[in-house]
């Protein structure tokens, strides 16, 4: 039976299954209001009431968690604290000096507290991270018990090695830097979704969760119930990911596209391994960039018979000729998460957004439980 709980829906506003009274939530399982539930108990249950408690054994939004937006990607921000039953995110003031200087200020105490900071570092990449410092900051001198950094995407994170040893390595290794910077500045955890090379996590030291953005593209693309997939991986590197994804589809059969970069944003196609004629190809990639890599690989497998051709990335950074690059018919569909928030101009008729809300609000609600109990 399809049913919506007024206390449930109130709090996170998903609409649930009733099962003997009991509303089945993507969040959470509680008693429905016709059973026994706050409604009948004459008692008005607010997301603000909720939280400074808990109702029958359940700590819902307690009020040790504190959970801040940064600017990058609010509205992501928002759908999460939805997700953990917090009618909002918590207020933060943020303004920019005429010199440029950013301030950062909470408006609430955090004292003993739980908190999360949600902030991408895209572009404007070096404003975000500085924000991102700022709010750390702020979070460790108003003596906040716990602070959790979560990067929905992680900017620099592909400057993880040095691609010119013999030049007397005269280049900095950028994303061990900002890694440092965020420990520095007082973080205890990071949180982020689908980094670009797994060997990132080794640059922090403090515990990081990786967090998968598959599982919600892998539901979307299983409702389509196509019964010809090929998986294709744009690279060499992205074999693991794409061989991953291909179970997670049944098992579909993968191919492999043999790609050489001439330089950065540069890459040149010379091979496809495997057989993908009369199929639909589904590239899959943890990111689009400028697009050229993605594009390339469309194009060589229309030119090797595949009747269809999707792209599917976690993070849409859509940089310089993106939108003009994956707008041009290569694509029948272009499917990424919001990890990033994306402009009107850079939408086009392809693109499909999912939202990674769900897996980030279990995420940290996983971790505020642990920590708490």
């Amino acid at each position: 039976m399809e049913g919506i709980c007024g206390f449930v829906n109130s709090v996170c506003g998903v609409k649930g299954r009733t099962e003997g009274g009991v509303v089945k939530c993507r969040r959470r399982t509680v008693r429905c209001c016709e059973e026994g539930g706050p409604k009948a108990e004459g008692k008005k249950k607010t997301p603000e009431s909720l939280e400074f408690g808990n109702w029958n054994g359940l700590s819902i939004g307690t009020h040790r968690m504190k959970l801040y937006a940064g600017s990058s990607n609010p509205e992501l921000a928002e759908q999460v604290a939805r997700y953990v039953g917090k009618e909002k995110t918590n207020p933060i003031k943020r303004k920019r000096f005429a010199d440029g200087e950013l301030y950062i200020k909470l408006e609430d105490s955090v004292r003993g507290c739980n908190v999360f900071l949600i902030q991408s570092t895209n572009n404007p990449g070096n404003d975000n991270i500085m924000e991102l410092l700022l709010m750390i900051d702020a979070c460790r001198r108003a003596h906040a018990a716990q602070v959790n950094v979560v990067m929905p995407y992680y900017g620099y994170a592909r400057a993880d090695r040095l691609i010119d040893p013999a030049q007397k390595r005269r280049e900095a290794l950028t994303s061990k830097l900002v890694s440092n910077m965020i420990t520095e500045a007082g973080a205890d955890r990071i949180v982020v979704v689908d980094i670009h090379s797994p060997q990132t996590c080794g640059f922090f030291d403090i515990p990081l969760d990786h967090i998968y953005g598959s599982p919600v593209l892998v539901e979307y693309l299983k409702a389509k119930k196509y019964d010809d997939v090929v998986v294709v991986a744009p690279d060499v590197g992205g074999v693991a990911r794409a061989r991953a994804f291909a179970k997670a589809l049944d098992d579909a059969p993968l191919a492999i596209i043999d790609k050489r970069r001439e330089a950065h944003n540069e890459a040149k196609v010379l091979n496809l391994v495997g057989d993908v004629s009369g199929k639909r190809a589904i590239v899959v990639d943890d990111m689009i960039d400028t697009a050229g890599t993605i594009c390339e690989c469309g194009k060589t497998l229309r030119e090797n018979g595949a009747h269809d051709v999707i792209a599917v990335a976690t993070h849409a950074v859509f940089s310089g000729p993106a939108v003009e690059r994956l707008s041009t018919g290569v694509f029948s569909e272009v499917i990424v998460s919001n990890t990033i928030d994306l402009e009107p101009e850079k939408r086009f008729r392809q693109l499909t957004i999912l939202s990674i809300a769900p897996l980030i609000g279990e995420t940290l609600w996983r971790l505020n439980e642990q920590v708490m109990n």
